[in-house]
């Protein structure tokens, strides 16, 4: 059987540009707000009140509940349940049996006053059997991997797994392997064997390294490896390995990072491209410029991570949102190249 259901949101549109919505025979579907070239699959069940867009997807023994809406493009797989609260944005999959939650502590037969929203942005994926948490939000192309156990927020692009899910890395971000070096550097050693990065304006600094039966030295010059003149420094340790710190650009401040004790992984993004670059010895300096987001992650136990910063800290120089920071990046009057 089939039926055409107009989505509010498309309902001005002409008749010819509607394509039809498929409802199986099967399935039970109590709301009107369904958008065109969308398939309802057997034995799912639609409250009315809720709202799909455009050319989703809603496959077999899928419940959903009255405050819920679900985005264009959208694929929900077989035995998930949407519960009221629940706000699905366009171009997500859900795979088979990914469980919601719309209250903290449910108690039979006591309803809350409202139930906690969730929110899963545009173009994420949820593997399947993945509990989400309620409160929570999946950035925008983030991958919860099959059976995660997310608790708390996921950022923007993000791989996570496990139980709590934690981030084991960035999709469609490149790792680059840096090139092994000698025992000794003498002098300011050309970079040039060391990878250009994909983000723009972002380099990669090699740092001289002199080794003697007293040790070894490791230094940086303004102007040779150190491409600004330092205000102020900072040093993060003691961090626990699944957790993530940065998160953030800077509108106008210069970084330059070295791992001078274990290892770290940098994430770099630049609004276009991404790359992920592990720092795992005091000889390698990277440069951040401003408006480049910076993340930091999978710390080593031991890991000392030392930061030199162009400014003395200013609370507004910071953006701590990844939506306001794309909005900055289309604005930006900087150069985007050098």
């Amino acid at each position: 059987m089939q039926n055409t259901v107009t989505n509010a949101s498309t309902a001005g549109s002409s008749a010819a540009s509607l394509e039809p919505v498929y409802i199986h025979p099967l399935a039970l579907v109590e709301s009107t707000q369904i958008g065109p070239g969308s398939r309802v699959w057997a034995f799912s069940h639609v409250l009315a009140g809720a709202q799909i867009g455009r050319d989703a997807n809603i496959c077999d023994h899928v419940f959903i509940e009255n405050d819920v809406v679900v985005g264009d493009r959208v694929t929900v797989k077989c035995g998930v349940q949407l519960w009221d609260g629940v706000r699905i944005e366009h171009d997500v999959f859900i795979g088979p049996n990914v469980t919601f939650s719309n209250d903290p502590f449910p108690r039979s037969k006591q309803r809350p006053a409202q139930f906690v929203p969730t929110l899963v942005r545009s173009g994420a994926s949820i593997g399947a059997n993945a509990t989400i948490r309620p409160g929570i939000t999946i950035g925008a192309n983030a991958l919860v991997s099959d059976g995660a156990v997310v608790t708390r927020d996921v950022p923007p692009n993000a791989i996570v797994a496990g139980n709590p899910a934690h981030i084991t890395g960035y999709a469609n971000t490149p790792h680059l392997d840096l090139p092994g070096q000698g025992q000794v550097v003498a002098g300011a050693a050309s970079a040039a064997d060391l990878p250009k990065l994909n983000v723009a304006r972002t380099t990669l600094h090699r740092l001289p390294k002199i080794v003697d039966m007293r040790g070894a030295l490791s230094f940086g010059e303004i102007g040779a490896q150190l491409p600004f003149q330092p205000q102020r420094f900072f040093m993060v340790y003691d961090v626990p390995s699944r957790e993530v710190r940065g998160e953030h650009a800077h509108r106008a401040c210069h970084q330059f990072l070295v791992c001078v004790k274990g290892s770290v992984a940098i994430v770099v993004d630049d609004g276009a491209r991404r790359d992920d670059i592990l720092l795992d010895n005091a000889k390698i300096g990277l440069h951040i410029p401003p408006m480049v987001w910076g993340i930091q992650y999978q710390f080593s136990p031991d890991a000392v991570l030392l930061v030199l910063a162009s400014d003395i800290y200013a609370a507004d120089d910071y953006i701590r949102n990844y939506d306001e920071f794309l909005a900055a990046v289309e604005t930006w009057t900087g150069d985007r190249n050098v």
